[in-house]
């Protein structure tokens, strides 16, 4: 064992990769203040909404695959902001990403994707065209004297 390894120099020229890897300080500080957490890893591809995804083998399983969301949705961002066909590849129903696998249906009649809006302004509400079976109780006025 080196004299390296035990003083922990190792982890210390690790931590120089990650922030050469994702840009410089300035840069890395930024990632760390969207995302809580810094990674290293291989660029896969790239959505059309410009959502990055990456991969790094050298961590556990489950946890070698994740996303970077765009800086369009700034700090907005949640898990149904990832469109269809890379939700197999990040949830490993798949080792292939969308542009390298060729056995995936194309049809006319596929919708594109679009992202939940719940608890936005653009949220879906049903309205409902019967009656109330109950009815809100009103407590009588008190009658000014």
């Amino acid at each position: 064992m080196s004299v390296g390894k035990i003083l922990g120099l190792d982890k210390v020229v690790t931590l120089f990769n990650i922030i050469r890897q994702n840009g410089g300080i300035r840069a890395s500080l930024y990632k760390l203040y969207r995302q809580d957490e810094l990674k290293d890893g291989v660029l896969v591809g790239e959505d059309k909404f410009g959502n990055k995804y990456y991969e790094n083998p050298r961590y556990f399983y489950s946890r070698n695959r994740w996303v970077e969301y765009s800086d369009k949705f700034n700090m907005d961002y949640d898990g149904s902001q990832i469109p269809a066909e890379w939700f197999g590849w990040m949830h490993y129903k798949t080792d292939l990403p969308p542009h390298q696998d060729p056995s995936r249906p194309r049809y006319k009649w596929m919708t594109n994707y679009n992202e939940n809006l719940t608890g936005t302004t653009a949220q879906y509400v049903p309205y409902s065209t019967t009656r109330p079976k109950v009815e809100a109780w009103l407590p009588p006025r008190k009658s000014s004297v």
